[in-house]
């Protein structure tokens, strides 16, 4: 799975996408940076999507070792203090 953190020196790629009228004009009239929104936002999505898959790929190996820890224990609960 590939990270959705950005480098500053990631090469720009061009795009063709479809927005809205009214709001493209809206957000050029407020100076509103489209590619640089959207590369942000695109960014905390991915990373949003990229949190989801990985639970769900590794759902069985957390409710396991959840299971474990209910049934025997941590390791040192016999060596805590607290």
């Amino acid at each position: 799975m590939k990270s959705a953190n950005r480098k500053s020196s990631a090469s720009k790629k061009p795009a063709n996408l479809s927005i809205d009228g009214e709001l493209l004009r809206a957000a050029k009239k407020l100076d509103i940076n489209l590619s640089q929104t959207l590369e942000e936002r695109l960014a905390e999505l991915v990373k949003t999507a990229q949190r989801r898959q990985w639970l769900e790929e590794n759902r069985p190996a957390i409710d396991a070792y959840n299971r474990r820890v209910e049934q025997r224990g941590v390791f040192s609960q016999g060596l805590r203090r607290f």
